[in-house]
């Protein structure tokens, strides 16, 4: 088994990586979407720490210490899971081809494009700058508005691209044949977590799709000889 590699932490920190992740595994087809979307987690979580920075400042604008201490809370907790639940999902189920996987990522992926509109939008009191916070401020603090724009213009586009990503693996997933009740059925067999049988899985599929041509080919040999 390979060995873990992601978060690449300094040596000096007494940590050791919890996940093993290289993209060269992922299968060509899907490589360059599966890079985007980690991009895209990290825009999200540079956005979340842009928010951080944004609520500091209009905190000292008059903005209250509750939206600033929220914050806090959605740059430690969202960062690491939204990589858990939707990126490494996503992963997996394009390295597998794991329905279950797919099933996950959009599950937790729509929950978070919600969120993310929410963030957007910004009502006051949850932690984030928006538009309505930072159009409000704008009375009260030029400077804190000016920094409390540039995380309501990333939340924004996060939003933005994560429509559009969503929308890219779902047309992806149903042009495979994906479906609830495959995904049900590696639930079922446990093949959403053994990538052995997914390999096994695959090349089945493969060999059932070769002898099918080659049936067909040699359906249409007598024809082709009768002519």
């Amino acid at each position: 088994m390979a060995e873990s590699n992601f978060p690449p932490l300094p040596k000096f920190i007494p940590l050791k990586p919890c996940f093993y992740q290289d993209f060269e595994e992922i299968p060509d087809q899907h490589r360059t979407l599966c890079k985007r979307l980690y991009y895209l987690w990290i825009l999200y979580s540079a956005t979340l720490a842009a928010n951080f920075i944004g609520c500091l400042a209009w905190m000292f604008a008059g903005g209250g210490v509750t939206n600033f201490g929220m914050s806090i809370i959605w740059l430690i907790l969202f960062t690491p899971c939204s990589y858990m639940c939707w990126f490494r999902p996503i992963y997996k189920a394009f390295k597998m081809d794991s329905s279950f996987n797919f099933m996950a990522f959009f599950f937790v992926f729509m929950a978070q494009f919600v969120i993310t509109i929410v963030q957007a939008i910004g009502i006051p009191g949850w932690g984030v700058c928006g538009w309505l916070g930072t159009v409000s401020s704008f009375g009260t603090s030029l400077f804190a508005s000016i920094i409390m724009l540039i995380p309501t213009i990333m939340f924004t586009v996060v939003a933005s691209c994560s429509f559009i990503a969503l929308t890219k693996v779902h047309h992806l997933y149903r042009g495979s044949g994906g479906s609830m009740s495959k995904a049900q059925e590696e639930w079922t067999t446990g093949a959403w977590k053994n990538p052995h049988m997914q390999q096994a899985a695959q090349q089945a599929a493969f060999r059932v799709s070769q002898g099918g041509m080659q049936g067909q080919q040699h359906t249409m040999l007598p024809y082709s000889t009768q002519m």
